[in-house]
């Protein structure tokens, strides 16, 4: 069954498919963001829905190290010309379809205007195979990590019991907030001993951004503590693939699940190549520094 409607358009138009865009991101490292990434890819894959990652940690991609896939070309060589975006598609579980990044492309953000059409252009080629992207952000509140994330519809925010945790999620909520105008995040607690933990963590940065912030925020679910996962990483697997019936897995399924739920939009901020053009849009090179 179709996740997605299509939008009446005038004549002469082509029909555009809402796309669900999701930004999955932290505000620091460690708290598992990637693992999130990929799970929640193989589960909703699971439901039939075709899925794309994209690993946009330009710094440090590591979705394809993690999954055992060996990339022979990335993103940084789509951007210099010697390739087709379609070229570099790994072909990951469960028909997963990931796009690997490298450290050579950070300068995406400085794309020239034929650079900037031609992403687009790629993009779009890609909305038709496409029900879903994810997009596995860096760490922290780089330029690029805000990009991704109000460029895409949806911002899942990882956090986990560390008190650096909290206040660096905290940090991205309020830039993204005071400085872009997003207002709406839905929190992932991550590796949590207990279902009664997860509550409280986000209690705790419910408690901080209502102090400070007008934001709301919607806890979608908590992911428990499981050494399963480390077991997965090490062999190079989602553990959603790895022990289907562990208590992660069980979880990442769930959230799948009500993943798939959430509105999708019924005009053209659905689209891949909407999603580009927000991404590389002419004034984001200019609003850095104006932050």
């Amino acid at each position: 069954m179709p996740m997605h409607n299509t939008e009446t358009r005038t004549p002469g138009q082509t029909a555009i498919s809402p796309k669900r865009v999701i930004a999955v991101t932290s505000g620091k490292g460690g708290v598992g963001k990637t693992n999130v990434s990929i799970n929640l890819a193989l589960g909703l894959a699971a439901l039939e829905r075709r899925v794309l990652v994209l690993d946009a940690d330009l710094g440090m991609a590591n979705v394809d190290v993690m999954l055992g896939l060996r990339p022979e070309k990335t993103l940084a060589d789509v951007m210099e010309g010697t390739c087709e975006l379609q070229d570099i598609i790994l072909q990951g579980p469960k028909n997963v379809k990931i796009i690997p990044a490298s450290s050579g492309i950070k300068r995406m953000a400085d794309l020239s205007v034929t650079e900037h059409a031609g992403m687009i252009y790629a993009f779009s080629a890609l909305s038709e195979m496409t029900d879903v992207l994810i997009i596995d952000t860096a760490a922290g509140i780089s330029d690029s990590v805000v990009n991704f994330c109000t460029a895409a519809q949806e911002i899942v925010v990882v956090v986990c019991n560390e008190p650096a945790s909290i206040t660096d999620a905290y940090a991205m909520i309020k830039v993204l907030n005071t400085q872009y105008k997003q207002n709406h995040f839905r929190v992932l607690v991550n590796m949590a001993h207990s279902a009664n933990e997860g509550v409280k963590l986000f209690q705790k940065l419910v408690e901080v951004t209502e102090r400070f912030l007008n934001v709301s925020l919607e806890l979608i679910g908590t992911i428990p503590y499981d050494p399963n996962i480390r077991k997965a990483v090490q062999r190079q697997k989602a553990v959603i693939e790895y022990l289907p019936q562990s208590s992660s897995s069980l979880a990442f399924k769930k959230l799948a699940e009500e993943a798939d739920k959430w509105p999708i939009p019924d005009h053209a901020s659905g689209n891949l190549e909407f999603f580009v053009e927000q991404m590389f849009r002419p004034e984001s090179s200019t609003r850095w520094a104006q932050a």
